[in-house]
């Protein structure tokens, strides 16, 4: 897979296959949270030499307790990330290890980035503030917000910006399906694993989306999953907008991870007195962007407008051009998804647009030029 040097790589191409596996043993020891691996990882050089570590040199690393200390090197860690690995592989899902090529650059304005990403779909943007837009708020929205949602999505889309958000019911997912109709991209992040979809109902959406998880294959949805996962959202964006929700909402968790990750806050304006539009009300007080239309965001970050497909394009390649990811690379499988055309009319389109010096492949994986 194509990949490129992340912030904190510290192992060389030869040995990054077994510094992911590695780290994967680190991730499923009982006790080494996010934190505490990458204190060790520090401390050491690198994740193979932790695990090589004798117990006494393990000591050294503060913020260690007795019995975490005690599980690093537990027998049948190893054999278990060696088959989550080839789970992975089987299933077309991305490893990717926190200082190795591919793991984004954007998750390092976080206090605890994961130590293990899993992506299902193209490659993440390497970007440390990636084009992309956070948009999220409540499961139970009101028609207004749903609406609103779906314009401000489509509009930011059309312009090239990657929409983030975390499939929930309501405004996610109403985020997520105005992304693809526009012919742009969407990425969701899960409090579940890449090959677990929920909701439900959700399945043929997560199929058109790039879906990243700091959880195993197989993990089900747990409730403490979600506010950890609402941290990916807020750092994996250039800024996240609020548009309904209480004040003690997910969204409100996503603004509060967006400001400590030095990101910018938007908020849409709901009615008086209405629960719903509580927390943009009060992030509004508090200094958020006013936010009723994409320019609002675009205006504010700096960024300019739409980044449609050229002119003079068959509409297949309109829908192949502008299903290509606006940053990264993408395979054939997940372009012909995204277009809703089929393998051979996307590999046509694909071919076409090649030849016009608008599109190029590298390794199996397309891109815009």
């Amino acid at each position: 897979m194509s990949r490129s040097p992340g912030p904190t790589s510290t192992v060389t191409s030869v040995d990054t296959d077994a510094e992911l596996l590695a780290l994967l043993t680190l991730r499923f020891t009982p006790g080494l949270g996010p934190r505490r691996t990458e204190a060790l990882r520090r401390h050491f050089g690198t994740a193979r030499a932790v695990l090589g570590a004798p117990p006494a040199q393990l000591r050294e690393v503060p913020g260690l307790d007795r019995k975490s200390l005690g599980a690093i090197g537990m027998p049948g860690l190893g054999a278990r990330a060696e088959q989550e690995l080839q789970r992975a592989q089987s299933a077309g899902v991305q490893v990717l290890g926190r200082g190795l090529p591919g793991y984004p650059a954007a998750l390092e304005a976080l206090q605890d980035p994961p130590a293990i990403l899993w992506v299902r779909g193209p490659d993440l943007p390497q970007e440390v503030v990636p084009r992309a837009v956070g948009v999220v708020g409540t499961r139970t929205a009101s028609q207004y917000a749903l609406m609103l949602s779906r314009q401000l999505s489509g509009d930011l889309a059309r312009a090239g910006v990657n929409i983030v958000s975390g499939l929930a019911r309501g405004i996610d997912s109403a985020a997520h399906q105005a992304a693809l109709d526009a012919g742009g991209v969407s990425t969701a992040l899960l409090g579940c694993g890449v090959d677990v979809i929920y909701p439900a109902e959700n399945a043929r959406l997560a199929a058109r989306l790039t879906l990243v998880s700091e959880y195993p294959l197989g993990t089900r949805p747990a409730t403490h999953h979600f506010p950890q996962r609402n941290r990916l959202i807020a750092a994996l964006s250039a800024g996240s907008i609020v548009v309904e929700g209480n004040q003690k909402s997910g969204a409100m968790i996503t603004a509060t991870h967006a400001l400590e990750c030095g990101r910018t806050v938007f908020a849409v304006p709901g009615r008086a007195g209405d629960p719903l539009a509580a927390g943009p009300h009060r992030l509004l007080r508090e200094g958020a962007v006013l936010t009723e239309r994409a320019e609002d965001v675009l205006d504010e970050l700096g960024w300019s407008g739409a980044t449609a497909a050229p002119p003079d394009l068959s509409p297949e390649q309109a829908l192949v051009y502008n299903a290509l990811p606006p940053l990264g690379a993408a395979l054939l499988d997940d372009v012909a998804t995204r277009s809703g055309l089929d393998l051979s009319q996307t590999q046509l389109a694909l071919t076409m647009l090649g030849l016009c010096g608008l599109v190029e492949e590298q390794g199996g994986r397309y891109l815009r030029r």
